[in-house]
């Protein structure tokens, strides 16, 4: 068995995420999330999704990156609009 690196759980299910030259070993998804997801600059919530980035920072959304101050960022271009 494996021990989760977040919650210490000894798991006969748990699997391994490869990420930038390291190997992470968790029992569930939520815990790696919980280690590994970047977390919003702004509202402080993680970012599971795609995200925006502007520069180094990391943001949830695009409202949230305007709030920080980052201009020309958008969540998505409705069809048919141009950016």
């Amino acid at each position: 068995m494996a021990v989760c690196e977040t919650c210490g759980n000894d798991y006969d299910m748990a699997f391994e995420v490869r990420a930038q030259g390291r190997t992470h070993t968790f029992d569930s998804f939520q815990c790696a999330i919980d280690k590994m997801a970047p977390v919003c600059e702004h509202c402080g919530t993680k970012v599971i999704g795609h995200g925006v980035q502007s520069g180094d920072h990391w943001y949830c959304c695009a409202h949230c990156a305007r709030q920080e101050g980052s201009s020309g960022i958008v969540d998505r271009v409705p069809a048919g609009a141009t950016a």
